[in-house]
């Protein structure tokens, strides 16, 4: 669905002229960042700001700026940037405010989630409130701190000038213009070795070339409150990663430069035992009856089959990860944290070498295991090493303390199914809605025992008649009462995510209503003012009308003789010469093995009027579709006519105007004479419930028609993209099924990615949308010749 500047002219009309002009220009991009709901606050906000009268280049800044910082994290900061602009504009001049607008882009693209930008947008709070001065320097030289400092170093080097500099007020603009020697050397002192930001596009390459899937990757904080930093953990497929490493140094700085551990390398280690998880952990372990010491060792276990299966298919891994473990030191162990590191470390090593009689245990038990697909074995080995662990005098476990010490090592929550979140029940609360009980009744149950019924759709229990249900006092119909006609059971289909590149289940709900009923002039007069159209199209229907059996003469291998291609064989035998074999011929019925369904997209949108004429996008589809149904029906080939919009996931409109088998007689013209366009575009869902009945028919060569003046979108998607990948996985599952899809455009700006849903070679753009009644059957009859 285009969006077009002028559906927000109420609000275009709140800014200076300057601001208009930027906002014009800027449009196409700003539209391709956000979703419908994100334009509607990016606008909000420019008026917000322009409002405030802290000068028209604020807004200007903030028009420009915006899109740059949703295609770097997302929209869903918008609302506190505007907040936070507001909400300083008392504490300081509009131009410190142009100028945090100005730098906010390369915030935005420096941090990488929109968490460190918020994070981010604190550091500037404490700035203007105990360093004013300070806070035009500090955005000026931006680009040099973010490419030194992770988020947590710059909030310590912000707290360290500001109070170091609290009543010096030259002092702080020394400091935070990097000119005093306190600058550079807080700086250097918390400058990190490698940041994410620099490694990310590396990262997930690597990750796509060593895995064959795509693995998503997001920066935390690791060191905002502390230098230790994070370990990095997964949470919902997304693993979580410190946004910096320093270089590791195993004995310190005494480390000769052949050990010491590059970032980049750390980098590595870390996201490729998170990526073995996700690959080789099909199924959580349960903690239930577990201690904390119990845990702690199977952790320790499981990281160690995982690693092992991943080195069966990487072996450079096992040197790589081994060279970020702590150094052996095989002496008597202090704590339970020694002996399960050792063993950590034991299990990793080809040939291990500690003497504790306890690890070796433990390595026995590991190498005895011939499967280690299933992670139950962790949990096998670990109870069992647990209950020897008793046997040894040393302090209690403490979790605080005793952890596994390996740098690259995550937190291991992915590996236990907590008893607060279950992924099954968080699927059936997010993904898979309730299912709805629909039940079919006879009268006297409905009559004795229905709780309510007026309920709604959306009732946890509908009951339904096969004949409509009279109430006596009103002397109406249910339906009647309620204005709504009756419609099918829902059907359920999953829509892909491209973020996690999985399919959510049961996602998206299809209710098929049923056509009302319009007038047939209205389909009379289409015909009437197209009859030149039809007169074209008369020859090229002739043409395409089969002509029963078709004879093809000079073949070797026929149904019978041809018998003056025998004649002239005989004549060169006579002659001395070689004769042609080809002496036979064949027949062949000529049939057209073909079924196609059109699908209409009937979103609001269609409602416009083309510019220029006085006529609707939706008249001229309704026009369009009327000729080629007649020149389908002239053909003989079996069509179906369908139509769809959306109001959120749950509620897809599906229209059936004319199915396979149906004439094409009057009912049918009356229903396209009645069609109406309401609400939005959700494309992938349509798609899968036309190919439901594209699959049913018989005919070996299946077409599915779709007719859309604009790009898949609905009222609950924020990301503009989202909608657009469902529908193109769509279009694939389609293809996998053998149904070709093919889809008309109305919207001149549709190149940009209806190539990408449909494929390069399947779509047509109509640049002059009057022209689509002749157009349409034309396209048809080259398509399917």
């Amino acid at each position: 669905m285009a969006i077009h500047l002028e559906d927000y002219q109420e609000l275009l009309d709140d800014l200076p002229g300057e601001s208009q002009e930027v906002l014009r220009a800027a449009w196409n991009e700003a539209a391709r960042a956000f979703s419908s709901r994100g334009l509607d606050n990016y606008l909000k906000g420019a008026v917000a700001l322009h409002h405030l009268g802290r000068g028209e280049e604020l807004v200007v800044t903030y028009i420009q700026a915006m899109p740059e910082v949703v295609r770097a994290i997302g929209e869903d900061v918008l609302p506190d940037v505007v907040n936070f602009l507001l909400s300083m504009a008392s504490k300081t001049s509009g131009q410190v405010l142009t100028l945090i607008c100005a730098t906010a882009p390369l915030a935005a693209e420096r941090l990488g989630d929109e968490s460190l930008f918020r994070n981010y947008l604190n550091v500037l709070s404490i700035m203007l409130a105990q360093a004013p001065r300070g806070l035009r320097p500090m955005l000026e030289n931006l680009d040099r701190l973010l490419t030194q400092l992770t988020l947590g170093g710059l909030r310590r080097w912000v707290q360290w000038g500001a109070q170091a500099y609290k009543s010096d007020f030259d002092g702080q603009v020394r400091y935070f213009s990097l000119q005093s020697p306190d600058a550079l050397a807080v700086l250097q002192q918390e400058r990190k070795g490698t940041l994410f930001v620099d490694v990310q596009r590396r990262l997930n390459i690597y990750l796509r070339a060593m895995w064959g899937r795509d693995i998503f990757l997001r920066p935390t904080a690791g060191d905002y409150e502390s230098r230790e930093g994070l370990k990095p953990y997964i949470e919902r497929y997304v693993i979580h990663i410190a946004d910096a490493y320093d270089d590791y140094r195993p004995l310190g700085e005494a480390t000769p430069p052949e050990q010491v551990v590059p970032g980049i390398e750390i980098y590595r280690a870390a996201v490729n035992h998170c990526a073995a998880h996700l690959v080789f952990t099909k199924t959580p372990l349960s903690m239930q009856m577990l201690n904390t010491t119990q845990m702690a060792i199977i952790e320790a276990v499981e990281d160690a089959r995982v690693e092992t299966l991943a080195i069966r298919q990487f072996p450079n891994m096992r040197e790589a990860w081994l060279a970020l473990h702590p150094p052996a030191d095989y002496g008597e162990p202090k704590t339970v944290g020694d002996l399960i590191n050792r063993l950590a470390r034991a299990l990793l090593e080809q040939n291990p070498a500690d003497p504790h009689p306890w690890v070796q245990k433990g390595v026995a038990l590991f190498r005895a295991e011939t499967d280690l697909a299933s992670n139950q074995v962790s949990w096998n080995i670990g109870v069992e090493l647990a209950h020897l662990l008793g046997q040894i005098p040393l302090p209690e476990y403490n979790p605080r303390t005793d952890g596994l010490r390996a740098l690259y090592r995550d937190d291991n929550r992915t590996v236990w199914e907590s008893e607060e979140y279950s992924e099954q029940e968080a699927l059936e609360a997010t993904w898979q809605r309730q299912q709805q009980v629909r039940k079919k009744v006879s009268v006297m149950e409905m009559v004795n025992e229905v709780d309510n019924e007026l309920a709604g759709d959306d009732a946890q229990e509908i009951w339904v008649l096969e004949t409509p249900f009279w109430l006596d006092q009103e002397g109406k119909t249910i339906n009647e009462l309620e204005g709504r006609e009756p419609i099918a059971d829902p059907v359920h289909y999953h829509e892909w995510d491209y973020q996690i590149q999985l399919d959510r289940p049961n996602w998206v709900t299809v209710l098929e209503r049923r056509p009302k009923l319009g007038e047939l002039e209205l389909i009379e007069k289409i015909v009437e003012d197209n009859k030149p159209v039809i007169s074209r199209l008369k020859f090229l229907i002739e043409s395409m009308i089969p002509q029963g059996m078709q004879r093809i003469r000079r073949v070797e291998d026929g149904d019978e003789l041809d018998i003056n291609a025998a004649v002239r064989a005989m004549i060169d035998i006579r002659m001395g010469r070689q004769p042609d074999t080809r002496i036979m011929m064949r027949y062949k019925r000529n049939l057209r093995d073909l079924a196609v369904m059109v699908l209409l997209d009937m979103s609001e949108s269609s409602n416009d009027k083309v510019r220029g004429h006085d006529y609707t996008v939706l008249d001229l589809t309704r026009a369009a579709t009327v000729l080629l149904s007649d020149a389908l029906d002239r053909i003989g080939d079996p069509f179906a006519l369908h139509g769809f919009c959306s109001d959120g996931r749950h509620d897809v409109h599906y229209y059936r105007f004319k199915d396979f088998g149906q004439p094409y007689n009057d009912v049918v013209k009356a229903r396209l004479a009645a069609m109406q366009g309401g609400y939005s575009t959700r494309m992938g869902a349509a798609l899968r419930h036309a190919a439901s009945f594209l699959k049913q028919q018989p005919q070996s060569k299946k077409i599915l028609f779709v007719i859309t003046d604009g790009e898949p979108a609905d009222n609950d998607v924020r990301d503009p993209q989202y909608l657009r990948f469902d529908a193109k996985r769509a279009v694939e599952e389609l293809q996998r099924d053998g149904i070709v899809t093919y889809c008309l455009s109305l919207d001149p700006h549709a190149d940009q990615y209806v190539s990408r849903i449909f494929g390069v070679k399947n779509f047509t753009v109509l640049d002059h949308v009057e022209r689509l009644p002749e157009k349409l059957p034309m396209l048809y009859m080259g398509l399917t010749r």
